[in-house]
C-alpha cells in the first residue's frame, strides 16, 4: 500500500491537508468526543458506517468515518491526532511506514483480508500472457513486493531466495515469459488495464472498480497463514482508550462478519 511514486513525496503533499483536518476537526485526542476513523472507501468505509448505522449506538459510541483514497494520509492524521484511529493497513505496510517516517503507530485488532489478484482485459488466463507482456503492479514499498510474491506462486517469476517485504523487480532470479512492469500508484493499477496486458491490483481498488475478485481475477492470493490482514490503528498510547476498545469489540462481531461475508461474497474475507 510506495502507493505514490515516493511515500517522502506523499507526505510532503498530504501535509496541507492534514493541517486542515487538524484546523476544522474535532480534537480526537479527547477520550470524551466522538472516535474520528480514516479509512479507505471500499471495504473499510463501508464497514465502518455499517458498524455506526447498527451496532455503535448499542455500545454508546460515537463514531465517525473520514474517507480517504491514500494510503499516506490516514497514518500521519492518527500521528498528529487529526483522527483517533484509522483502518486501511496491513502490518508489513505499517511497519515500512513507521520506519520511513518516524511515526509510531500501532495495530489494535485485525478485522478482514482483501486478497491480491492479477487481473487483465487482455487474457483470460495467467499461462495466456504473452512473452514481453507488461503487468502493472504498485509502486508502494511492501505491495510492490507482495505482488511479485503473488506472479511467483503462480510460478509466472522466480524472485531471489531470501528476498522480504521490499523486492522490486532487480529481485526477480528468473522471468521466463520477459514480463515487463510497469510501477504505478496503486489506486491506478485497475484504471491502467486498457493499457497493460495484465496489472496486480489490491483487493479494495478491485472492488471499487468493479472487478470481482473471487471471480475476475487470473491469480488470487490465498488467505492461508496471509500476513496481509487490515486492521484499527492507532497512534501508540491510544490502545486503551474505551472509544477503540468498544470499536475494536464492534468490529469483529458475529454482526460484522456477516455483513462482510453477505456483501462482499469472498472477495473480502473476515479474519477473526
Amino acid at each position: 500500500m510506495r502507493n505514490t511514486a515516493k511515500i517522502t513525496t506523499a507526505v510532503l503533499a498530504a501535509g496541507a491537508l492534514t493541517l486542515g483536518l487538524s484546523a476544522c476537526g474535532a480534537d480526537s485526542s479527547s477520550t470524551d468526543g466522538p472516535l474520528i476513523v480514516a479509512a479507505s472507501p471500499v471495504p473499510h468505509a463501508e464497514i465502518l458506517n455499517y458498524v455506526k448505522d447498527n451496532l455503535a449506538d448499542k455500545e454508546g459510541l460515537d463514531l465517525q468515518v473520514k474517507e480517504f483514497t491514500d494510503y499516506v494520509t490516514p497514518n500521519t492524521a492518527t500521528q498528529d491526532g487529526s483522527v483517533g484511529a484509522n483502518y486501511f493497513q496491513n502490518k508489513p505496510y505499517l511497519d515500512d511506514f513507521n520506519k520511513k517516517n518516524g511515526t509510531d503507530i500501532v495495530p489494535v485488532v485485525t478485522v478482514h483480508l482483501e486478497p491480491l489478484g492479477l487481473y487483465s482485459h487482455k487474457v483470460k488466463k495467467a499461462d495466456d500472457l504473452k512473452s514481453g507482456a507488461t503487468v502493472a503492479i504498485p509502486n508502494d514499498t511492501v505491495n510492490e513486493a507482495r505482488a511479485l510474491k503473488l506472479l511467483a506462486a503462480d510460478g509466472l517469476i522466480t524472485l531471489k531466495a531470501g528476498v522480504g517485504n521490499e523486492a522490486t523487480p532487480s529481485d526477480i532470479a528468473k522471468n521466463p515469459k520477459n514480463l515487463k512492469f510497469k510501477e504505478l500508484e496503486a489506486a491506478q493499477t485497475p484504471r491502467s488495464l486498457d493499457d497493460v496486458d495484465a496489472a496486480v491490483v489490491n483487493g479494495n481498488y478491485a472492488i471499487e472498480s468493479d472487478l470481482k475478485p473471487s471471480k475476475d481475477a487470473l491469480v488470487l492470493e490465498s488467505p492461508k497463514n496471509n500476513p496481509y490482514g487490515n486492521f484499527l490503528a492507532v497512534k501508540k498510547g491510544n490502545e486503551d482508550d474505551p472509544r477503540v476498545k468498544k470499536l475494536a469489540k464492534l468490529l469483529t462481531s458475529p454482526e460484522v462478519k456477516k455483513f462482510i461475508q453477505d456483501k462482499y461474497a469472498g472477495s473480502v474475507l473476515a479474519s477473526f
